[in-house]
């Protein structure tokens, strides 16, 4: 353990050398401002009820972003994108690190098919290598750990080699990189890839003058207790502020300690100058029942003040590095009915997939924020608390509610016990009934494993009791 005059002593040397970094290159790069002031989205398409590439580019074009960040390197789109003036960022899938790792041709076909059909009419500005693939730990997910630099590396040789040298190559990461994050002094690596994989990430970013692309998500650290966590210090609209005990820094917002906490994690390993990039921001516009401040007032005014604040000329930059651009990209452009998980997962959208707008907003952060369109009022902003079931939505295939009952059915003998011929639930006999029954026996059994009401897309919540006097269907409390 070290003394308080080492620690003293560190945490003086990190602030001078985050001060010093404050007035090099950063501020100065005409490049980095340029596409720092441009708000990019990113455009999922985990959906089956999504636009095509065509319309969702009108769209985006509509919406007066600047960038799009894409999860692949679609042949349509990116030729669809040759005729805007969107910088575009696009993705190496985590199923190829390991191959491009190992054998620069490897990476070299990726380009030459990926990349040089397109560019230059196409604006390419980034190429992400994998997406938050340090958020896992299975063994093999570990062997792409190892790979993550050396296929990095041989992407830039790539793209060197054949004379384009204005693509930076760089690869995302969530907040769970991060044993520690609050006090944001207090950021660190965790552990386990702090040597292995932090410290070649970040000479390869220093020494390629790249960025640390960083998902982070206010909404996350305060739903963990929003009773009393400050929502406004969250959206921006906070009159408190947070004084870091050990710099003495000062926050008037939840994500600027987010972003500082990587910083202090990357000096802590010598590199204090590497430039954050924002791949991924946003609040979810609705959510499950337990997903509480998950609504479309928030979410608005979450991007909407997150624009004002990223925008702003000069830029505003964090209290460890102020004065420095930060390019990034709102999530997500649809709300995407197909991504597994919670309820939060599928409303991150700006857009319904019809094309609508959810709420009003303007990337281009030229109209003020009072301009633009009135939001409903949130009903969601406390925890509920009661009883909350899980049923089968409207509309569902009976072909695929069957699928889904066996499946609910098989993991216990109890779940569905109550379903059997003669039993208080088997009738009415249909398979809305008894999936209904399942849903909510299952949940109700399963939900401390993780388990979520969603069944593919079968299953809402609800806290309207389904059951009758008979059939007694079991809930979850909240």
């Amino acid at each position: 353990m070290s003394s308080p005059m080492a620690s003293f002593a560190l945490f003086l040397f990190t602030l001078i050398v985050l001060s010093s970094s404050c007035s090099n290159a950063i501020g100065n790069n005409k490049t980095l401002s340029s596409i720092a002031s441009r708000i990019g989205i990113n455009y999922g398409r985990l959906g089956n009820n999504l636009p095509s590439p065509y319309q969702s580019i009108n769209l985006i074009k509509t919406l007066k972003a600047g960038h799009v960040k894409l999860y692949d390197a679609d042949q349509e789109t990116l030729t669809l994108l040759s005729k805007t003036n969107l910088y575009v960022t696009i993705m190496v899938p985590n199923n190829q690190i390991i191959s491009i790792g190992a054998d620069q041709a490897a990476a070299d076909n990726w380009i030459n098919t990926n990349v040089l059909p397109h560019y230059p009419q196409t604006r390419i500005r980034f190429v992400l290598v994998g997406n938050e693939i340090l958020s896992y730990n299975p063994d093999q997910d570990k062997q792409i750990w190892t790979s993550l630099v050396p296929a990095m590396r041989k992407i830039v040789n790539s793209l060197r080699a054949r004379g384009i040298h204005n693509i930076k190559v760089g690869t995302p990461l969530a907040m769970d990189v991060l044993r520690s994050s609050f006090p944001p002094s207090s950021g660190s690596f965790r552990e386990e890839v702090a040597a292995p994989v932090m410290l070649p990430l970040l000479k390869f970013l220093n020494g390629t003058n790249s960025f640390f692309f960083l998902d982070v998500y206010p909404y996350f650290p305060w739903s963990t207790d929003p009773v009393n966590n400050d929502l406004g210090f969250a959206l921006f609209e906070s009159n408190s502020t947070y004084t870091d005990p050990q710099t003495g820094l000062v926050y008037t917002n939840l994500l600027d300690q987010m972003l500082d906490s990587v910083i202090f994690a990357m000096t802590k390993l010598g590199y204090p100058n590497i430039r954050l990039a924002i791949s991924e921001t946003g609040w979810p516009n609705s959510g499950d029942i337990d997903e509480t401040g998950a609504n479309i007032r928030n979410a608005a005014t979450y991007n909407r003040n997150l624009i004002k604040k990223m925008i702003a000329n000069p830029p505003l930059g964090t209290p460890a590095r102020p004065g420095s651009p930060i390019p990034t990209f709102l999530f997500s452009l649809f709300n995407e009915n197909q991504k597994p998980g919670s309820g939060t997962e599928r409303h991150w959208g700006i857009l319904n997939p019809d094309g609508t707008q959810i709420y009003d907003i303007d990337f281009s952060g030229t109209r003020p924020v009072s301009s633009l369109g009135s939001l409903p009022k949130p009903s969601n902003n406390v925890p509920f608390k009661g009883n909350v079931w899980c049923v089968v939505v409207e509309g569902a295939s009976e072909e695929e509610l069957g699928q889904a009952l066996d499946f609910a059915c098989g993991r216990s003998n109890e779940t569905c016990a109550a379903l059997a011929p003669g039993r208080e639930c088997y009738a009415p006999v249909s398979v809305t009934w008894h999936a209904s029954y399942a849903f909510s026996s299952y949940w109700a059994q399963f939900r401390n494993q993780s388990s979520q009401c969603y069944f593919n897309g079968l299953a809402r919540e609800t806290t309207t009791n389904p059951g009758n006097k008979r059939c007694k269907f079991p809930s979850v409390t909240l």
